[in-house]
């Protein structure tokens, strides 16, 4: 699944607004710098979905505020 999000880094307060159904709004404490707020983006979203946060990646815009993430929620399937 794919998600919009729109980020805003280095803020006083967190917060994780879900503005509809593949759509988010975010802000993070960590500055924009070294990949500190994407990070941490990463993480909120996993924690939203109850997710490992190796399930949320950046598909685009790992350098603007406006990205795409993609959830997944499958297992990996093995060959064991």
């Amino acid at each position: 699944m794919y998600i919009h999000v729109r980020a805003t880094a280095g803020h006083k307060q967190e917060s994780l607004e879900q503005l509809s159904e593949t759509h988010f709004s975010i802000t993070v404490r960590e500055e924009a710098e070294r990949n500190q707020a994407n990070r941490r983006i990463v993480e909120l979203v996993a924690e939203h979905y109850g997710l490992p946060k190796g399930r949320v990646r950046i598909v685009n815009g790992h350098h603007s505020p406006s990205k795409l993430l993609s959830v997944s929620f499958d297992e990996p399937k093995s060959d064991g």
